[in-house]
């Protein structure tokens, strides 16, 4: 608080950097336009996990579980829409079933505890309201869903795997941010990019197959920041971070986050012997 009697001094600011929702994004990007400010920003997703025939079904569960059920699907990059190629669908979805109800959910200093609780009672209530929605559109839940027995105080709910997800709902096309997975079938790589691609998100992506040429072409066409083969999640600080589309501006991380906070400057300098030179200085 500034002593009575004296102006505050206000910093400037150069450049602005939020992680968080589309929306806060949105107008903190719109508040940063009036002054011409830098922005970054990294922002929601809706990211597939493409798992293509050939691929190794307990390898696949154990992705598909780490890529949506890790710190309580609290992640912006979680892999919450699954497409399963047509052959290994109904296989691996009876194995996820299976492993997902083997997942011991309870206060993080309980011994062998996979899954916590939400952050908050208004988390715990969009991410049971988003589940409730999914079903009204007519979504199927396999398992999970409801607080877990036993666990009667704070916000836990059981890890959700949805089906039959109508591509236009909510539960397919927004981010849900909690332990909530949707898988579908699909039947060939075209259409399984397709509809991996039709998002406002583009955050992160993983592919899955033993075909290394299938699981490279696919990556490529994938329209996300951060794409994952064989796995879903890891993260090295040498690499950049950041998302198409809805899912933010520029890149954190690596030398790509560094050179958000850097501008370019080029000076040129006409020597006295006439000759010209410039060079670049960040």
């Amino acid at each position: 608080m500034a002593k009575r009697g004296r102006r505050s001094r206000s910093i400037p600011v150069d450049k602005l950097a939020f992680t968080g929702s589309v929306p806060t994004g949105s107008k903190i990007m719109a508040a940063a336009a009036r002054d011409i400010k830098r922005v970054s920003l990294e922002l929601g997703g809706k990211s597939p996990f493409l798992i293509f025939e050939d691929a190794d079904i307990e390898q696949a569960v154990e992705w598909i579980m780490f890529g949506i059920f890790w710190n309580q699907g609290q992640v912006c990059s979680a892999t919450s829409r699954v497409l399963v190629q047509e052959r290994l669908y109904a296989p691996l979805l009876e194995r996820l079933v299976s492993e997902t109800k083997r997942i011991k959910i309870g206060g993080g200093d309980g011994e062998g505890v996979l899954l916590g609780p939400l952050v908050s009672q208004r988390q715990y209530e969009l991410v049971t309201k988003s589940i409730s929605v999914a079903k009204d559109a007519g979504a199927n839940v396999v398992t999970g869903g409801n607080r877990p027995e036993g666990l009667d105080k704070g916000y836990f709910l059981e890890p959700t795997i949805l089906t039959d997800v109508p591509l236009d709902s909510a539960a397919w096309t927004e981010e849900i941010f909690g332990p909530v997975v949707c898988i579908r079938p699909f039947s060939v790589e075209d259409d399984a990019v397709r509809l991996a691609n039709d998002s406002r998100f583009g955050l992160a992506a993983a592919v899955m197959s033993k075909d290394e040429a299938r699981a490279e072409r696919v990556a490529a066409a994938l329209r996300a920041g951060i794409v994952w083969i064989n796995c879903s999640q890891p993260t090295f600080t040498e690499a950049p971070w950041g998302g198409y589309k809805q899912s933010g501006v520029g890149r954190e991380l690596g030398r790509w986050g560094f050179e958000n906070y850097l501008e370019t400057k080029q000076i040129t300098k006409y020597a006295t012997d006439q000759r010209w030179g410039w060079y670049i200085k960040d």
